[in-house]
């Protein structure tokens, strides 16, 4: 079997047992508060702003960075 087929199967699995592991218990329901979105879509947010930015002065200023 192809290695990377076994590691996939056994991620599979892995998080089968840990979905089940949680249910018996009934306390993993999976509940996010909306802070903690609003944090991510923040953070991913300015992450694409600094990106498109310096990608945006590296663009701009190709010809004169070339001596750095």
């Amino acid at each position: 079997m192809n290695p990377l087929i076994r590691a996939a199967t056994a991620a599979v699995l892995w998080v089968r047992g840990r979905l089940e592991e949680g249910r018996a218990r009934g306390s993993d329901r999976g509940d996010i508060s909306i802070t903690t979105v609003i944090i991510w879509v923040a953070a991913v947010g300015g992450a694409i702003a600094i990106a498109a930015t310096i990608s945006v002065i590296v663009t701009k200023y190709n010809g004169q960075l070339t001596g750095i």
